[in-house]
């Protein structure tokens, strides 16, 4: 199985959402193999792939490519002076792994460019013919970035995995809280899980991750319990 995992933003928890679901499975005896297409802004030896691995003791990741400049991806290569992203060296990669779970964390957000024709991560998605799980935020301003990310999933044809918060705070306020029943409402269906703030520094994350997510994805996340709990 292929699943893609994209953000409405960055900094919406895109990887710690991708080392939960691989600790999950990983957990449960799967083969798991984690894909980053591009990784930006960080220095060799530390980034995305390197945390996921910290969190879950999953080694088998894949980056294609890596730019220093915190960029999106095609420009970032373009002020480095290095190639963009291939993306039928990336399909070939991905297609060409047998695990029993292969995610494909992307970079910022779903129309994200990678290269100057424009390949985005939901072309990507297309490609692979791939679900997409969708990362959003739970403050004033997630219900815009949700639902432009889901209507540009639908008018592409794409299958919504499911939508996770990525980070809920300890102490939510009145739009955190009443945001949980829009974003339910902007995806149609209950919620796939939601994090806590600070997950990535649990002492046992593999709780974490099996306490916000739901049994979709290995964990025993509950949508109305949660949404009952926090809902003014």
């Amino acid at each position: 199985m292929r699943i893609i995992v994209t953000g409405t933003d960055t900094g919406v928890g895109k990887t710690i959402v991708t080392a939960a679901v691989a600790a999950l499975a990983a957990d449960r005896g799967a083969r798991v193999a984690v894909v980053k297409p591009a990784q930006t802004g960080e220095p060799e030896g530390c980034g995305d792939l390197a945390e996921i691995t910290r969190l879950t003791g999953v080694t088998d990741v894949h980056e294609l490519v890596r730019y220093p400049d915190p960029l999106s991806p095609a420009a970032a290569a373009r002020t480095s002076g290095r190639e963009p992203l291939d993306p039928a060296q990336f399909y070939d990669l991905v297609l060409g792994l047998t695990h029993d779970l292969v995610l494909v964390e992307g970079a910022g957000g779903l129309l994200v460019r990678y290269d100057e024709d424009g390949t985005t991560l939901a072309d990507l998605a297309r490609g692979l013919k791939a679900p997409v799980l969708v990362v959003t935020g739970a403050g004033l301003g997630t219900l815009n970035h949700t639902a432009l990310t889901l209507e540009a999933m639908a008018h592409r044809g794409l299958e919504l995995s499911g939508l996770v918060i990525g980070s809920w705070p300890a102490d939510p306020d009145l739009a955190e809280r009443c945001n949980l029943r829009d974003l339910e409402m902007l995806a149609a269906r209950p919620l796939l899980g939601a994090l806590p703030a600070g997950a990535a520094s649990a002492p046992d994350f593999l709780a974490v991750a099996r306490d916000g997510l739901g049994p979709q994805l290995g964990g025993r996340f509950d949508p109305k319990a949660f949404a009952d709990a926090w809902r003014p």
